[in-house]
């Protein structure tokens, strides 16, 4: 079983940054592909960013690319989302995931583990 847990959601102004980090334990982290996702209120649940196994490949949604950078520590367990430029319509819980497969999605349905999810908040 893995557990994720991530952390470093917090208040923003517009503009600014902040970098989540997702810790996992259990599993074989280093052959999971994983993503981050994001729900904001009265929201469906949206993919954000995703890397594979390797950190070799990536794929961004088109609301955060250029923005945010998705990135990997297998040495850590760890998994990152960098967000830059931030804006008030990023306001979200964002959860991070991990699939037991070796190929990545971007579809939410296709992750087997999921975190308990951080609170990013940006105001205008």
């Amino acid at each position: 079983q893995v557990q994720l847990v991530e952390s470093g959601g917090g208040l923003v102004q517009a503009g600014g940054s902040l970098r989540l980090s997702c810790a996992a334990s259990g599993g074989t982290f280093g052959s999971y592909p994983m993503g981050w996702f994001r729900q904001g209120t009265g929201k469906e649940r949206e993919f954000v960013a995703v890397i594979s196994w390797s950190g070799r490949r990536t794929s961004y949604a088109d609301s955060v690319k250029g923005r945010f950078t998705i990135s990997r520590d297998n040495a850590k367990n760890t998994v990152y989302l960098l967000m830059n430029s931030l804006k008030p319509e990023d306001t979200a819980v964002y959860y991070c995931a991990a699939r037991s497969t070796q190929y990545y999605s971007i579809d939410k349905d296709m992750y087997d583990y999921w975190g308990q999810g951080t609170q990013v908040t940006v105001s205008s």
